[in-house]
Protein backbone atom coordinates (compact mmCIF):
# COMPACT_ATOMS: atom_id res chain seq x y z
CA UNK A 1 0.00 0.00 0.00
CA UNK A 2 1.38 3.65 -1.05
CA UNK A 3 1.12 5.54 2.26
CA UNK A 4 0.36 9.41 2.77
CA UNK A 5 2.21 10.83 5.99
CA UNK A 6 2.29 13.98 7.49
CA UNK A 7 5.02 15.63 9.07
CA UNK A 8 4.76 18.94 10.69
CA UNK A 9 8.18 20.30 11.84
CA UNK A 10 10.27 23.48 11.73
CA UNK A 11 12.89 23.66 8.49
CA UNK A 12 16.68 24.65 9.00
CA UNK A 13 17.67 25.31 5.38
CA UNK A 14 21.35 24.06 6.53
CA UNK A 15 21.98 21.42 9.07
CA UNK A 16 20.56 18.41 8.63
CA UNK A 17 17.71 18.13 10.69
CA UNK A 18 13.84 18.62 11.19
CA UNK A 19 12.60 18.43 8.22
CA UNK A 20 15.54 18.93 5.40
CA UNK A 21 16.35 15.39 7.12
CA UNK A 22 12.56 13.90 7.73
CA UNK A 23 10.98 14.49 4.17
CA UNK A 24 14.27 12.67 2.20
CA UNK A 25 14.16 9.86 4.61
CA UNK A 26 11.00 9.40 4.95
CA UNK A 27 10.91 9.30 0.75
CA UNK A 28 13.34 7.19 0.86
CA UNK A 29 10.86 4.57 2.77
CA UNK A 30 8.14 4.67 0.28
CA UNK A 31 5.76 6.79 1.71
CA UNK A 32 3.99 9.91 0.09
CA UNK A 33 5.40 12.90 2.04
CA UNK A 34 3.17 16.12 2.78
CA UNK A 35 5.35 18.63 4.73
CA UNK A 36 3.67 21.35 7.07
CA UNK A 37 6.79 23.63 8.45
CA UNK A 38 6.18 24.92 11.39
CA UNK A 39 8.70 27.95 11.30
CA UNK A 40 11.54 28.64 8.36
CA UNK A 41 15.20 29.28 9.61
CA UNK A 42 18.38 29.76 7.73
CA UNK A 43 20.22 27.25 9.69
CA UNK A 44 20.20 25.39 12.40
CA UNK A 45 20.88 27.00 16.17
CA UNK A 46 23.26 24.75 17.23
CA UNK A 47 26.99 26.69 16.33
CA UNK A 48 25.91 28.84 13.94
CA UNK A 49 25.71 33.02 15.11
CA UNK A 50 22.75 34.84 13.40
CA UNK A 51 20.44 32.55 11.77
CA UNK A 52 17.48 34.34 10.12
CA UNK A 53 13.96 32.59 11.41
CA UNK A 54 10.26 32.81 10.68
CA UNK A 55 7.28 31.71 12.14
CA UNK A 56 5.08 30.24 10.39
CA UNK A 57 2.37 29.92 13.28
CA UNK A 58 -0.48 31.82 11.68
CA UNK A 59 0.10 29.97 8.18
CA UNK A 60 -0.90 26.61 9.93
CA UNK A 61 -5.00 27.13 10.15
CA UNK A 62 -5.23 28.36 6.03
CA UNK A 63 -3.27 25.52 5.12
CA UNK A 64 -4.88 22.95 7.47
CA UNK A 65 -8.36 24.23 6.11
CA UNK A 66 -7.36 24.08 2.20
CA UNK A 67 -6.39 20.34 2.46
CA UNK A 68 -10.34 20.23 4.56
CA UNK A 69 -11.67 21.74 0.86
CA UNK A 70 -9.93 19.47 -0.63
CA UNK A 71 -10.75 16.14 1.26
CA UNK A 72 -6.99 15.49 1.73
CA UNK A 73 -6.10 13.02 4.48
CA UNK A 74 -3.12 11.13 6.01
CA UNK A 75 -2.24 7.66 7.12
CA UNK A 76 -0.09 9.27 9.56
CA UNK A 77 1.54 11.73 11.26
CA UNK A 78 4.57 12.39 12.59
CA UNK A 79 5.70 15.86 14.42
CA UNK A 80 8.97 16.45 15.36
CA UNK A 81 10.33 19.98 16.56
CA UNK A 82 6.93 22.88 17.70
CA UNK A 83 7.79 26.01 18.98
CA UNK A 84 4.85 26.80 21.22
CA UNK A 85 1.90 26.40 22.66
CA UNK A 86 -0.46 27.32 19.65
CA UNK A 87 1.52 24.97 17.25
CA UNK A 88 0.43 22.13 19.83
CA UNK A 89 -2.95 23.09 19.42
CA UNK A 90 -2.99 23.26 16.00
CA UNK A 91 -0.90 19.65 15.57
CA UNK A 92 -4.22 18.26 17.96
CA UNK A 93 -6.65 20.13 15.91
CA UNK A 94 -5.19 18.41 12.57
CA UNK A 95 -4.81 14.84 14.38
CA UNK A 96 -8.59 15.08 15.07
CA UNK A 97 -9.96 16.19 11.52
CA UNK A 98 -6.74 15.37 8.83
CA UNK A 99 -6.27 11.50 10.23
CA UNK A 100 -7.80 8.78 8.55
CA UNK A 101 -9.33 6.38 11.45
CA UNK A 102 -6.52 3.78 12.68
CA UNK A 103 -3.90 6.22 11.49
CA UNK A 104 -1.02 6.24 14.48
CA UNK A 105 0.15 9.80 15.34
CA UNK A 106 3.68 9.87 16.19
CA UNK A 107 5.44 12.44 18.30
CA UNK A 108 8.98 13.39 18.76
CA UNK A 109 8.46 15.16 22.11
CA UNK A 110 11.31 17.54 20.99
CA UNK A 111 11.88 19.98 23.85
CA UNK A 112 15.31 18.69 25.95
CA UNK A 113 18.50 17.02 26.44
CA UNK A 114 21.34 16.31 29.15
CA UNK A 115 18.87 17.40 31.68
CA UNK A 116 17.65 20.57 30.52
CA UNK A 117 14.69 22.15 28.79
CA UNK A 118 15.38 24.07 25.48
CA UNK A 119 16.19 27.59 26.68
CA UNK A 120 12.65 29.02 24.55
CA UNK A 121 10.51 26.58 26.57
CA UNK A 122 8.93 26.39 29.75
CA UNK A 123 6.83 24.52 32.33
CA UNK A 124 3.72 25.46 30.25
CA UNK A 125 5.11 24.40 27.23
CA UNK A 126 5.90 21.11 28.97
CA UNK A 127 2.34 20.69 30.28
CA UNK A 128 0.94 21.06 26.81
CA UNK A 129 3.49 18.79 25.07
CA UNK A 130 2.15 16.37 27.72
CA UNK A 131 -1.62 16.96 26.12
CA UNK A 132 -0.37 16.16 22.85
CA UNK A 133 1.78 12.77 24.07
CA UNK A 134 -0.84 11.58 25.84
CA UNK A 135 -2.62 11.72 22.50
CA UNK A 136 -0.09 10.09 20.26
CA UNK A 137 -0.16 5.95 19.51
CA UNK A 138 3.37 6.29 19.48
CA UNK A 139 6.17 8.65 21.69
CA UNK A 140 9.64 8.67 20.95
CA UNK A 141 11.08 11.15 23.86
CA UNK A 142 14.81 11.13 25.31
CA UNK A 143 15.28 10.31 28.93
CA UNK A 144 15.41 13.91 29.88
CA UNK A 145 12.16 14.80 27.88
CA UNK A 146 10.57 11.96 29.77
CA UNK A 147 11.77 12.96 32.80
CA UNK A 148 9.92 16.77 32.35
CA UNK A 149 6.88 14.64 30.46
CA UNK A 150 6.49 12.43 34.04
CA UNK A 151 8.19 14.95 36.73
CA UNK A 152 10.69 12.01 37.67
CA UNK A 153 13.81 13.29 38.45
CA UNK A 154 16.88 13.02 36.13
CA UNK A 155 19.42 11.06 36.55
CA UNK A 156 22.50 10.50 35.02
CA UNK A 157 23.20 7.24 36.36
CA UNK A 158 20.43 4.63 36.21
CA UNK A 159 19.26 1.11 36.52
CA UNK A 160 16.86 -0.75 34.57
CA UNK A 161 13.92 -0.04 37.17
CA UNK A 162 14.35 3.59 36.67
CA UNK A 163 13.70 3.42 33.22
CA UNK A 164 10.92 1.27 33.62
CA UNK A 165 9.46 3.89 36.46
CA UNK A 166 9.85 6.07 33.45
CA UNK A 167 7.68 4.37 31.30
CA UNK A 168 5.29 3.44 33.38
CA UNK A 169 4.64 6.66 34.28
CA UNK A 170 4.86 8.01 30.16
CA UNK A 171 2.39 5.68 28.76
CA UNK A 172 -1.03 6.44 29.23
CA UNK A 173 -2.74 2.72 28.42
CA UNK A 174 -1.58 -0.56 27.22
CA UNK A 175 -2.28 0.25 23.58
CA UNK A 176 0.49 3.30 23.26
CA UNK A 177 4.24 1.99 22.51
CA UNK A 178 7.22 4.18 24.05
CA UNK A 179 10.40 4.32 22.25
CA UNK A 180 12.69 5.72 24.99
CA UNK A 181 15.94 6.68 23.57
CA UNK A 182 19.66 6.62 24.89
CA UNK A 183 19.08 4.67 27.46
CA UNK A 184 22.55 3.36 28.54
CA UNK A 185 23.41 0.97 31.61
CA UNK A 186 27.20 -0.12 30.41
CA UNK A 187 29.87 2.32 29.43
CA UNK A 188 31.14 2.45 25.74
CA UNK A 189 27.22 1.17 25.12
CA UNK A 190 23.64 2.88 24.79
CA UNK A 191 20.81 1.82 23.26
CA UNK A 192 16.30 1.90 23.37
CA UNK A 193 13.71 1.21 25.43
CA UNK A 194 10.84 -0.55 23.28
CA UNK A 195 7.25 -0.59 25.66
CA UNK A 196 4.54 -1.86 23.34
CA UNK A 197 1.19 -3.79 24.97
CA UNK A 198 2.94 -4.12 28.41
CA UNK A 199 6.35 -5.49 27.65
CA UNK A 200 9.07 -3.73 27.83
CA UNK A 201 11.92 -4.91 25.64
CA UNK A 202 15.35 -3.19 25.32
CA UNK A 203 18.06 -3.05 22.38
CA UNK A 204 21.98 -2.06 23.11
CA UNK A 205 23.87 -0.81 20.13
CA UNK A 206 27.50 1.22 19.87
CA UNK A 207 27.68 4.53 22.00
CA UNK A 208 30.04 6.91 19.82
CA UNK A 209 31.34 9.88 21.76
CA UNK A 210 30.89 12.69 20.26
CA UNK A 211 27.83 13.81 19.68
CA UNK A 212 26.10 15.08 16.55
CA UNK A 213 23.40 17.85 15.73
CA UNK A 214 20.01 15.97 14.01
CA UNK A 215 20.46 12.44 15.23
CA UNK A 216 17.07 12.33 16.95
CA UNK A 217 15.75 13.57 14.09
CA UNK A 218 17.56 11.02 11.98
CA UNK A 219 16.15 8.48 14.15
CA UNK A 220 12.73 9.48 14.41
CA UNK A 221 12.17 10.16 10.72
CA UNK A 222 13.72 6.50 10.66
CA UNK A 223 11.79 4.47 12.95
CA UNK A 224 8.66 6.66 11.34
CA UNK A 225 9.39 4.67 8.20
CA UNK A 226 10.22 1.98 8.88
CA UNK A 227 7.08 1.89 11.14
CA UNK A 228 4.62 2.81 8.51
CA UNK A 229 6.02 0.38 6.63
CA UNK A 230 4.71 -2.60 8.09
CA UNK A 231 7.18 -3.35 10.66
CA UNK A 232 6.61 -4.20 14.49
CA UNK A 233 7.97 -0.95 16.74
CA UNK A 234 10.69 -3.06 17.74
CA UNK A 235 12.17 -3.58 14.70
CA UNK A 236 11.59 -0.34 13.36
CA UNK A 237 13.09 0.91 16.30
CA UNK A 238 16.45 -1.65 15.86
CA UNK A 239 16.59 -0.31 12.08
CA UNK A 240 16.71 3.58 13.12
CA UNK A 241 19.40 2.14 15.60
CA UNK A 242 21.34 1.21 13.40
CA UNK A 243 21.00 3.60 10.34
CA UNK A 244 22.06 6.44 13.12
CA UNK A 245 24.76 4.87 14.25
CA UNK A 246 25.96 4.32 10.91
CA UNK A 247 25.20 7.74 9.84
CA UNK A 248 27.56 9.36 12.92
CA UNK A 249 30.22 6.97 12.28
CA UNK A 250 30.01 7.98 8.32
CA UNK A 251 30.80 11.92 9.61
CA UNK A 252 33.67 11.20 11.45
CA UNK A 253 36.92 12.10 10.74
CA UNK A 254 35.56 14.96 8.70
CA UNK A 255 36.15 18.34 10.81
CA UNK A 256 34.42 21.17 8.55
CA UNK A 257 31.12 18.92 8.83
CA UNK A 258 30.49 19.81 12.13
CA UNK A 259 27.06 20.71 12.08
CA UNK A 260 24.88 17.64 11.12
CA UNK A 261 25.80 13.83 10.05
CA UNK A 262 25.97 12.72 6.58
CA UNK A 263 22.77 10.65 6.56
CA UNK A 264 22.59 10.76 2.84
CA UNK A 265 24.86 8.51 1.73
CA UNK A 266 23.26 5.46 3.94
CA UNK A 267 20.04 5.79 2.83
CA UNK A 268 20.59 2.83 0.47
CA UNK A 269 21.69 0.91 3.50
CA UNK A 270 18.25 2.25 5.18
CA UNK A 271 16.31 0.60 2.06
CA UNK A 272 17.96 -2.43 2.10
CA UNK A 273 16.88 -3.10 5.56
CA UNK A 274 13.25 -1.89 5.34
Amino acid sequence: MYKRILTIQDISCVGQCSLTVALPILSACGLETVILPSAILSTHTGGFKGCTFRDLTDDMDGIAEHWAKENISFDGLYTGYLGSVSQIDKVLHIADTRLKDGAPLIVDPAMADNGKLYSIFDDEFVKNMRRLTDKADIILPNITEACFLTGIEFLENYDESYIKKLIDKLAVNDRQIVILTGVSYREGKTGVAVYQNGTLRYYEHEKIAKGSHGTGDIYASAFTGAYMQGHTAYDAAVIAADYTVRCIRGTQGDPEHWYGVKFEPQLKYLIERL
